[in-house]
């Protein structure tokens, strides 16, 4: 009679452990689900050798960012590499992204990313008179990022956000464009600071 006591005390027991356990790995699931549907890109563009105000830099501006953001918030990234090279002096620089935006040239680039698995986006790059350069538009174009949190951000030396905000709303009528934050790129190295306070009134809070 004990035996058949143990017997099915031990089995009840292994019953509330399975139970247990499936409750747990339904938790872990819906947690890992509530994580991926809620999961952060940042796509950027940024331009290094010859910047305005910093010289010959070997990391750009806009990566500095968009690497404060990645570090702080956990989010992924996409980086907008045009297969045009634009390693040239300054000066010949902003001539071509002017010539760029007067004949609306979409340059290519490379790579792709699937940006629907992503909620919340942050898009930044450098303002090259007056909004982002051309490849971001080419970028604009071959994504849908309707429906999605978009927050713009851009590297300047004086230019602010430019059209930015209007640029972007203009490209996804139906996402929700908010937070923007600008930040003259001579201060990028020393103003993760500055970037993480603007991070958390947008999504650190």
């Amino acid at each position: 009679m004990k035996i058949g006591k143990y017997l099915i005390a031990a089995v009840a027991l292994l019953v509330s452990m399975a139970c247990s356990g499936n409750k747990n790995d339904a938790k872990e699931e819906k947690a890992e689900n509530t994580q991926q549907q809620g999961k952060t890109l940042v796509v950027f563009f940024s331009h290094a050798g010859e910047n305005y105000a910093v010289g010959n830099i070997e990391v750009g501006n806009t990566k500095i960012v968009a690497d404060y953001i990645s570090e702080l918030t956990g989010a992924d990234q996409f980086e907008i590499v045009a297969e045009k090279n634009y390693d040239m002096p300054y000066m010949e620089l902003i001539e071509v992204a002017k010539k760029e935006q007067q004949d609306g040239e979409l340059p290519a680039y490379k790579g792709s990313i699937d940006v629907s698995k992503y909620e919340t986006i942050f898009i930044g790059g450098p303002i090259w008179w007056g909004t982002y350069p051309q490849v971001m538009f080419t970028f604009f174009r071959d994504n849908d990022m309707n429906g999605k949190k978009i927050i713009p951000f851009s590297t300047h030396e004086g230019s602010g956000l430019g059209s930015i905000v209007s640029d972007v709303k203009k490209a996804y009528p139906n996402a929700t464009v908010t937070g923007e934050f600008s930040i003259y790129g001579h201060e990028v190295r020393s103003g993760k600071a500055k970037v993480e306070k603007w991070l958390k009134k947008v999504v650190l809070d």
